[in-house]
Formats: C-alpha cells, sequence, structure tokens
C-alpha cells in the first residue's frame, strides 16, 4: 500500500461486523453494527509537540463518528487523528 498517513493521522483497518451471533442465530444486515475496534495499517510521525505513540498492527478501539472512509484497492479503511483513538488493546 502507498499511503503514507502525514503527522498525527493513522490509517485503520476496521474489524467485520459480526455475521453470527454466540448461540449460532445469524445477524440481517439491517441490525448489524460496526464495531468500534480496528487495527492500525499505517501511521505518521506526530507532532513536534506530541509524539506519535501508536504502531502498524496495534489493535486500537475508537469512536463511533471518528475518522474519514476511505477505499483503497478494493479495502475499506479510516483515517484518523491519533487523538480520535481512545484505547490500544
Amino acid at each position: 500500500m502507498n499511503i503514507r498517513p502525514l503527522a498525527d493521522r493513522v490509517l485503520v483497518e476496521p474489524k467485520a461486523a459480526e455475521t453470527k451471533t454466540a448461540s449460532g442465530i445469524f445477524i440481517p444486515d439491517t441490525a448489524k453494527e460496526t464495531p468500534q475496534e480496528g487495527t492500525v495499517v499505517a501511521a505518521g510521525n506526530g507532532k513536534k509537540d506530541e509524539p506519535m505513540e501508536l504502531k502498524v498492527g496495534d489493535r486500537v478501539l475508537y469512536g463511533k463518528y471518528s475518522g474519514t472512509e476511505i477505499s483503497v484497492e478494493g479495502k475499506d479503511y479510516l483515517m484518523m487523528r491519533q487523538s480520535d483513538i481512545l484505547a490500544i488493546l
């Protein structure tokens, strides 16, 4: 992939939505919730006063309406600021 985020931005690949419950019931598309979890695919260098704490491969939690959706080579990603990340798992 040729994307390199600038400054304090990270590129996150969202986790796929669950299609089945733990008991085996299939969830219809209208009832699926998008998970707020993903994996960092690329990270910028950070800002002068705020170094980058995330690295490629980190599993993270982010806010429900965080980031900008982009599609690269047929895959969907979220571009967001490091401050939009709530936790590293």
